[in-house]
């Protein structure tokens, strides 16, 4: 898990930093970490949250090892397992 804030201030070289950890699948999922919820990249909700809250995944087992839970908007399906109590198929991924 690594925090937005430890890439940081909000500046042009921070953003080129965040780009190249992308671009290069060292993170492919973000999080808040005071709602404990992982989503896309690309979620709406996830670009509107307060920087200092934003968190990054390298993957799903990741966030689900750190209590995050799936975003409603842009993990639909994923959420709907998770709330309808699917915590086996979460701890079985959760577990390399």
């Amino acid at each position: 898990m690594l925090l937005h804030s430890e890439l940081g201030d909000k500046s042009f070289k921070t953003s080129r930093k965040l780009k190249r950890l992308i671009d290069a699948n060292l993170i492919r999922l973000g999080g808040n970490k005071n709602l404990k919820i992982y989503g896309t990249i690309s979620c709406k909700s996830g670009k509107r949250m307060n920087l200092k809250n934003r968190v990054f995944f390298e993957n799903e087992q990741e966030a689900i090892s750190n209590g995050y839970r799936p975003c409603s908007h842009c993990m639909r399906g994923r959420y709907l397992e998770w709330k309808a109590g699917s915590d086996q198929l979460f701890d079985s991924q959760a577990t390399p």
